[in-house]
């Protein structure tokens, strides 16, 4: 039996047995495979060392800002003697010691669970834009599936079949956004509804919120490529094919869809606001003056770079949206 040392290795095998598949698998594989996908490999993805940083990075301001927001969201449900908080795609976990007020369970795509019933905060950040997506090209007036096969030793995008019915009015959507018989490239959000689904099944009471980067409907006009991007020691790398498992693949969370898709779930949508307003009414205005007053140069040094990279830097590009349950 042939070893399988790598997500490409296993991606080209299942090509050649099966024909082109769905990017959705693609990206699944590269991913989050067992044991060679990006978010399984030993080697860390984030910070210095890796291809990104995330706000979770950012600690401790982060994760200060944070747990005031769940002591609001407490608060407004009336302080349940037990709070709980779910975090989806915890990552390392830096969160977990800035919550040790609340009953915390910190789960990843795939690994872990959260208690059957409870009341609190569902919690993610950039949970959405890491979920495997199909794309769709519309050439002509035509819209395909586009699936990946093999050529020349490597992987290409190659025409499939015509798009499933049930994303024929999501499309029309976005096609009427953009001037008519202008190549589109269209990602759809296959996993999106049923991921909130299983955010919101055992939420009796309370929140999600979700901290990601995407657009509304009308912003979709600036991606008329789509929003596909891979990451690689802090580049960004436009050939999302190349060397799956070795690079990150992301997809803008299209807000608009994600909005309709919890008013399906019977959940109630807050307005869409940047990162920025989400961490300002986070508590008090000045609740690090006394952290910083007590810091000696180069720690105080650290935080403010922080707390301007959350509000006049990452804040601006990311957007929060809640929903309540």
């Amino acid at each position: 039996m042939t070893t399988v040392r790598s997500a490409a290795e296993l991606l080209a095998a299942e090509i050649r047995d099966q024909g082109p598949i769905p990017f959705s698998r693609f990206m699944e594989t590269a991913l989050y495979h067992p044991e060679h996908g990006y978010y399984r490999s030993p080697r860390d993805p984030f910070g210095t060392a890796g291809d990104f940083y995330t706000a979770s990075q950012l600690q401790p301001v982060f994760g200060r800002l944070i747990a005031a927001v769940m002591h609001q969201r407490r608060a407004e449900l009336g302080d349940p003697e037990r709070f709980i908080i779910v975090e989806w795609g915890a990552g390392r976990g830096e969160l977990a010691e800035h919550l040790t007020a609340f009953h915390h369970y910190a789960l990843d795509v795939g690994r872990g669970s959260a208690p059957p019933r409870f009341e609190g905060v569902v919690f993610s950040n950039e949970l959405f834009d890491a979920l495997p997506v199909d794309v769709v090209r519309i050439q002509d007036g035509v819209a395909s599936l586009m699936l990946v096969g093999r050529q020349d030793g490597g992987f290409v995008w190659t025409p499939g079949p015509p798009v499933p019915e049930e994303w024929h009015a999501y499309i029309e959507r976005v096609r009427a956004i953009f001037p008519p018989g202008e190549e589109l490239w269209i990602e759809l959000p296959v996993r999106l509804r049923d991921t909130l689904a299983a955010m919101a099944a055992p939420l009796e009471r309370g929140f999600i919120i979700t901290i990601d980067y995407g657009y509304t409907e009308p912003e979709l006009i600036r991606f008329p490529r789509g929003t596909l991007m891979s990451y690689r020691r802090h580049r960004a790398v436009e050939d999302v094919l190349r060397d799956p498992g070795e690079q990150d693949i992301t997809a803008h969370v299209p807000f608009t869809h994600l909005e309709a898709c919890a008013a399906s779930l019977g959940l109630v949508s807050s307005p869409l606001i940047t990162l920025t307003r989400f961490l300002m009414e986070a508590g008090e205005p000045d609740q690090f003056a006394s952290a910083l007053a007590a810091a000696d140069e180069h720690e105080a040094l650290r935080l403010r770079l922080q707390l301007k990279s959350l509000l006049f830097g990452m804040g601006e590009t990311f957007r929060c949206i809640a929903f309540r349950k």
